[in-house]
């Protein structure tokens, strides 16, 4: 008997797992912040989290039907506009996964070929892994096994800015809590794990393919190409660049980085609104990737590569994949946060053309958060993003409370077994 209903309270509890798990992706108590389709309320509302959040600069853009709907901007220094110029993090990775898609489809890389063939300045440190397993394509889905989980700081003014090798061998500006090692610690193509040694990698790779610097190749292969004419992953014009905010509204340092491609992409919301757009057909007949990339290689992309638990689809090659947007496909992008509170986002939806842009400074988590609710707003879903960085402990709280009711419910029913004896 007692086993029975021990069965019977374990069922029970796996059941209401499994529905505040449903009820937190579908965001059964997650009220919209604007009507669907009002893009001017989202950007209204969006507004008014920032002045009651930030005491930096913020910049928003959304797209409708690959068109821009709405924008607004403010600011706490200098003016803000479409052109100012923001770092935006690790969103770089990728503008830099176009870089080495491009290097693939021109044919001088495989995708999945060990890097090793495509590096000489630098080499993986052994291990107890074949490092021949970390290919092209692993390291662009954070697949490849590596375990550093960086996370670069990057280097104030004045301080040496390290080689790419030696980056690689031992990251200075390691993110506290990460070894700053770029190795093989987990077996190659099993389970996803967040790089940015593995971008760095890539950065290598590009350099050593093109034999060019990486921010010459990624100007003249991508980003020139693509009419964004004021970005750059080095050296902004300073006359466009926004000014750096810390979160209690001080002016903050500007770090600069060895990891290029990894974090240190400076664009404007009026260059990331031509790259989102370059995911999507255009006018006259225009085609999604605009000649940098083919449209072929774009719905490789948004694949799914890497997955989580229960099997659920995260990342694609350079790509986080929000949420399903109905159509078999998901929402695209990447966020982007670079110390001491930078943070920003951008997503797309290529079936509709519907996309969010946010870049802003004085504040760790904001772009990301409105992000989440554009996803949420957008296609109904609360993305994985958003459920594990920033509804967890609200999960873990129904489903502790929900323990504790049928705990409560458990001990009833053998109290009252226990009198009618």
């Amino acid at each position: 008997m007692k086993l029975g209903i021990g069965l019977a309270v374990v069922a029970a509890f796996l059941v209401w797992i499994a529905i505040v798990l449903l009820g937190a992706r579908e965001g059964w108590v997650r009220s919209m912040p604007a009507s669907k389709g009002d893009t001017a309320g989202f950007v209204s509302w969006a507004m008014n989290r920032n002045a009651n959040e930030s005491k930096g600069n913020f910049a928003i853009v959304l797209l409708r039907n690959g068109q821009v709907a709405e924008s607004a901007f403010s600011s706490h220094g200098q003016t803000v506009d479409a052109n100012s110029l923001f770092q935006v993090g690790s969103l770089s990775k990728w503008l830099t996964a176009w870089g080495v898609m491009s290097l693939a489809e021109q044919r001088r890389i495989d995708l999945d070929a060990p890097v090793s063939r495509y590096l000489s300045r630098w080499r993986l440190p052994p291990s107890e892994f074949d490092n021949e397993d970390v290919t092209v394509r692993r390291l662009l889905s954070h697949s490849a096994g590596l375990t550093d989980g960086l996370g670069f700081a990057g280097f104030a003014t004045g301080e040496k800015i390290p080689s790419i090798k030696e980056e690689l061998t031992m990251a200075r500006d390691a993110v506290p809590g990460r070894s700053g090692v770029t190795r093989v610690g987990a077996a190659p193509g099993t389970n996803w794990r967040y790089s940015g040694g593995g971008y760095l990698i890539l950065q290598l790779l590009i350099e050593e393919v093109s034999q060019e610097p990486f921010n010459e190749y990624m100007k003249k292969s991508v980003l020139l190409p693509l009419r964004m004419t004021h970005s750059t992953f080095i050296d902004p014009d300073p006359a466009h660049l926004a000014e750096f905010y810390a979160r209690d509204g001080t002016k903050a340092t500007h770090y600069k980085f060895t990891a290029l491609g990894a974090g240190s992409l400076y664009t404007s919301t009026a260059d990331m609104t031509k790259f989102l757009q370059a995911q999507y057909p255009g006018p006259n007949g225009l085609l999604p990737g605009r000649g940098v990339l083919s449209p072929a290689t774009l719905k490789t992309m948004r694949q799914p590569q890497s997955f989580v638990a229960f099997g659920i689809p995260i990342w694609g090659l350079g790509q986080i994949l929000y949420a399903p947007n109905g159509s078999g496909t998901y929402v695209i992008g990447h966020d982007g946060d670079n110390r001491p509170a930078i943070n920003t986002t951008a997503r797309f939806d290529p079936k509709t053309g519907d996309g969010i842009i946010v870049l802003e400074t004085g504040h760790e988590t904001l772009a990301s958060e409105i992000g989440g609710e554009w996803t949420y707003w957008h296609t109904g879903k609360v993305g994985l993003d958003t459920l594990s960085r920033f509804d967890a402990m609200e999960i873990l709280a129904f489903i502790g409370l929900g323990g504790l009711v049928i705990l409560t419910v458990l001990l009833v029913i053998i109290r009252r077994r226990r009198a009618l004896r």
